[in-house]
């Protein structure tokens, strides 16, 4: 399929996925709560993945990239563009949500009270929710990223239920967010953590690497463990354009 509509298709999901996400966490986080912010990033994952995945393959995470391109199921020469497209169209929610936020009266961008990180960003120490450490906050981001892989692989496998994918991968986020939200605000997506970052300012751009070297790593060892426990034959052939996943 032509790489500009893959692109842009890329750049579209992943602006739902962090305009629906951190837009609910960051505009209605106390109305809804823990809960309510983890639906809200399943249901843009499942959404978008019905939307658009069919044209891109859905991945809306620089992470899943990753973690398809080692598991085989994606050409390794277009990861550069697509990663570049998913941080396009993160950025992009991030100013329209910015601009609605901004519109009342004593919003801030950056930290609130302790352990209270600002504009939906991630954080580990005094910027986790939970005041969790950095070798904690590394652990989740780790591992919840592989098993998350594992299961966009395994709910998108040839021999899996027909139609379905987007559905498991959406929940599969929510449950992500469900653990991890006291954690470290929940990353598993580099996308998503950059532009959040970029506004919330100070400490969220010191921590940011974190939220890009954390979920990278995990998807990549979440490749490995299907590719090399899991799967059979016939899903380690390069299936490029066909995988519906996200962050």
């Amino acid at each position: 399929m032509d790489l500009r509509r893959r692109l842009g298709a890329e750049a579209f999901g992943t602006f739902w996925l962090v305009l629906g996400g951190c837009g609910s966490a960051v505009l209605a986080g106390q109305a809804i709560g823990a809960l309510g912010i983890a639906l809200a990033f399943g249901l843009s994952v499942l959404t978008m993945a019905y939307a658009v995945g069919g044209i891109s393959g859905g991945h809306f995470n620089p992470a899943v990239t990753v973690g398809l391109m080692v598991a085989g199921r994606f050409d390794k020469k277009d990861a550069p563009a697509y990663m570049a497209a998913q941080v396009v169209g993160a950025i992009l929610a991030a100013v329209i949500l910015a601009g609605i936020a901004s519109g009342v009266d004593g919003f801030e961008f950056g930290d609130g009270p302790a352990n209270a990180p600002g504009f939906a960003s991630n954080g580990f120490g005094d910027r986790s929710p939970g005041g969790y450490s950095f070798l904690s906050v590394v652990i989740a981001e780790v591992v919840m990223t592989a098993f998350f892989v594992i299961i966009i692989l395994g709910a998108t496998a040839k021999r899996s239920v027909a139609g379905f994918g987007g559905v498991a991968i959406g929940l599969a986020l929510t449950l992500v967010h469900l653990i991890t939200i006291p954690v470290s605000n929940t990353s598993v997506n580099p996308a998503r953590s950059l532009s959040q970052a970029l506004f919330a300012g100070g400490d969220a751009l010191l921590q940011l690497p974190v939220f890009i070297i954390a979920p990278a790593v995990g998807a990549a060892l979440g490749a490995l463990v299907w590719t090399t426990l899991l799967a059979g034959p016939e899903e380690t052939e390069l299936a490029e354009g066909v995988t519906p996943s996200t962050p």
